[in-house]
């Protein structure tokens, strides 16, 4: 929630941040447990990921779910689906 808030929020506007969030919770939305925490901690250690990004595919590995992004820190792991942005 916090990433895409303040994204939208910084890129387009304070509503456009609040239909994301609005869009966001009508999904599963899971709590960082102490398990994803230190899941999280393991893969940024090994991946160099910064912590956000990191909870982020911890979660992902938690839930067997995927990773489709255009954030350049995820270009080389393995089972996350990386789309360049365009020039």
């Amino acid at each position: 929630m916090y990433e895409v808030y303040k994204h939208a929020k910084r890129l387009l506007s304070e509503e456009a941040a609040l239909d994301a969030v609005a869009a966001m919770q009508k999904t599963r939305v899971v709590a960082l447990t102490d398990e994803l925490a230190l899941l999280a901690a393991d893969l940024s250690l090994a991946h160099k990921l910064p912590m956000a990004d990191a909870i982020v595919l911890a979660t992902a590995q938690a839930h067997d779910a995927g990773v489709i992004t255009s954030d350049s820190d995820f270009a080389n792991i393995s089972g996350v689906v990386y789309i360049p942005k365009k020039a």
